[in-house]
C-alpha cells in the first residue's frame, strides 16, 4: 500500500509539473519562433534579441497564470495531505 501511494503521489506531482510549466514553455517557444522568422527575414543575426522579448513574455504569461498555478499548489497540497491524514499507519 505505501509503494502505491508514493507512486500515486509521485505521478501527480511529475503531471502537475508539466501542466505548471507548459504555459510558460509554449510563450517562450512562440515568442523565440516569431523572433526568429523575423531576424531570417531582415537577415538580422544578433544572438541576444530574442532574450529580452522571450524574458519579457514568459515573465507577463507567469503574472497571468499566477493565481491559477497557485490554486493547483494548493488543491494538491491539499489532496496529498488529506490522503496522508487517511493512511492508517
Amino acid at each position: 500500500m505505501e509503494q502505491l501511494m508514493i507512486l500515486k503521489i509521485a505521478r501527480e506531482a511529475l503531471l502537475l509539473i508539466l501542466l505548471l510549466s507548459a504555459p510558460a514553455l509554449l510563450v517562450g517557444l512562440l515568442v523565440g519562433v516569431a523572433i526568429s522568422v523575423v531576424q531570417a527575414a531582415t537577415q538580422i543575426q544578433e544572438q541576444t534579441l530574442t532574450f529580452v522579448p522571450k524574458i519579457v513574455a514568459i515573465i507577463i504569461t507567469l503574472l497571468i497564470t499566477a493565481s491559477w498555478m497557485m490554486d493547483m499548489l494548493v488543491s494538491f497540497t491539499g489532496n496529498i495531505f488529506s490522503q496522508l491524514a487517511n493512511y492508517v499507519w
